[in-house]
């Protein structure tokens, strides 16, 4: 009896981190598409409503969702953290059989983290080209960045 009920209570666990994450990634989405789609930028502003005006959804401008977006993906970040914790046997397992090699699944494992350690680390590497804003051109939006 007391092994169902542990089992109950990990995939009650197991389920609310899921639907929290569910939930946070949702957010996380909708968030984005608002401060691009609906809470646009300056330049936008202008070419949409004919003058720079603030634009606001329930008393929040562009970047203060941009911080809420910001701090749902941290805290969905520690949810994964969990969720990672929680099921490790089940991934260390399932890893097991897919990859029966050792030295294969040294390298793949090896890979996966260096992969991963880079994209969380190389946005503190990048510095954005600096341009002086030319009187009357307004921003100009470019996507070139350059490594230091």
């Amino acid at each position: 009896m007391r092994k169902s009920v542990k089992a109950m209570r990990k995939s009650i666990f197991s389920f609310a981190i899921n639907a929290t994450m569910t939930i946070c990634m949702s957010a996380i989405i909708g968030i984005g598409f608002l401060i691009k789609y609906t809470l646009i930028s300056g330049q936008e502003r202008g070419e949409v409503y004919g003058r720079n005006v603030e634009l606001y959804l329930l008393g929040l401008d562009r970047h203060q969702w941009g911080m809420l977006h910001l701090i749902l993906a941290f805290v969905l970040l520690a949810l994964l953290i969990v969720h990672i914790v929680f099921h490790w046997q089940v991934i260390a397992n399932v890893y097991k059989k897919i990859i029966k090699e050792p030295v294969t699944k040294k390298v793949v494992a090896l890979l996966f983290i260096i992969l991963c350690v880079l994209m969380i680390v190389i946005p503190f590497f990048i510095h954005p080209e600096i341009e002086s804003i030319k009187k009357g051109m307004g921003r100009q939006v470019t996507l070139v960045t350059q490594f230091r």
